[in-house]
């Protein structure tokens, strides 16, 4: 007898596993090899001297100000709501936060100047996105809202947030938060995978926050898609600012359906019609071929070659803020 469905069935869902509609990332256990047997990375610093300045208050008035903290971790800031995406503090992108690849530099808010968040937006689980120490941390402090792609709310549930704090939605699914911010899961073209559960058995996505004035996407990691994008654009509304990976992405062979260039992420940041990018996944933890600096050279070729200026759309250290 088959199996009842765990989710409703859609163009990227059967019921029990998640897809992308426009051509599946199958990956095999022989691409990773033949990826590891000929990858001759760049090497990275092991450590880079960082200090996080001391997180200024935010301004006021019907703004969003996004302060970098590290890979796909940023503090969204509005007068009366506060957001982190994909909260990674651990030393390692990896089980425990002990194992995988290691971190280079200090995140670029301090945990002990990280205000009370309200909302936590957990993209995917993979271990450099979903990092379980961080999660429970944050769970026992804040008692935050988490909001995710269908599937991850066992990895809250593990990490300590109780039911009546994770909500589980479909792509162009959304929850209206208390103080009013409308927060849609977006889709990205990518895919799911850790140590426990099935592989694509948890949804991946990004979000679309909407509160007050101002718009904001966080795309999650993705490889580029001629029509997300512009969807999001077209349902939704264009953002004020788009936080878009630049890292991870060599070799292309291996990389291109899962993880965008810099070049296409700033084709991301015209189909979204952004006013303003934010380039993230770069930068602090090694995960594929490419050197440290090698996004930020891309991505200023990238914005030169469709005449796209540094403010339009930036790469900001650790730290920065950024407002809109």
């Amino acid at each position: 007898m088959a199996r009842a469905p765990t989710h409703p069935v859609s163009d990227h869902c059967d019921g029990r596993s998640f897809f992308n509609p426009r051509g599946h990332i199958n990956r095999t256990w022989g691409d990773v090899m033949r990826w590891r047997r000929t990858s001759q990375p760049t090497p990275w610093p092991t450590q880079i001297d960082f200090t996080p300045p001391p997180l200024a208050p935010h301004p006021g008035g019907p703004i969003v100000d996004c302060t970098t903290v590290n890979h796909a971790t940023f503090l969204l800031r509005w007068a009366d709501l506060t957001i982190l995406t994909d909260p990674v503090y651990s030393l390692c992108a990896g089980p425990l936060g002990r194992l995988g690849p290691r971190r280079v530099h200090a995140p670029g808010v301090a945990w002990t100047d990280l205000p009370r968040i309200d909302v936590v937006l957990l993209s995917h689980d993979h271990y450099d996105h979903c990092d379980l120490p961080t999660l429970r941390a944050l769970a026992r402090r804040d008692t935050p809202l988490a909001i995710t792609p269908l599937g991850n709310g066992t990895l809250l549930r593990r990490a300590g947030f109780a039911a009546d704090r994770i909500v589980e939605l479909d792509w162009w699914q959304n929850h209206r938060t208390a103080n009013g911010a409308t927060i849609t899961v977006t889709p990205a073209r990518h895919w799911s995978n850790r140590l426990s559960g099935a592989r694509n058995g948890r949804l991946w996505g990004g979000f679309h926050v909407k509160h007050g004035e101002r718009r904001v996407v966080f795309t999650g990691d993705t490889g580029y898609d001629d029509t997300f994008f512009r969807e999001i654009d077209q349902r939704l509304g264009a953002p004020d600012l788009a936080l878009i990976p630049i890292g991870a992405y060599e070799p292309r062979w291996f990389m291109a359906p899962q993880h965008c260039d810099p070049a296409e992420a700033v084709r991301i940041y015209q189909d979204l019609g952004a006013r303003r990018g934010v380039g993230m996944h770069w930068g602090t933890f090694q995960l594929t071929d490419e050197g440290r600096e090698a996004p930020l050279c891309a991505l200023a070729a990238a914005r030169a070659a469709a005449g796209i200026s540094e403010t339009d759309f930036s790469a900001p250290s650790p730290g920065i803020t950024v407002c809109s």
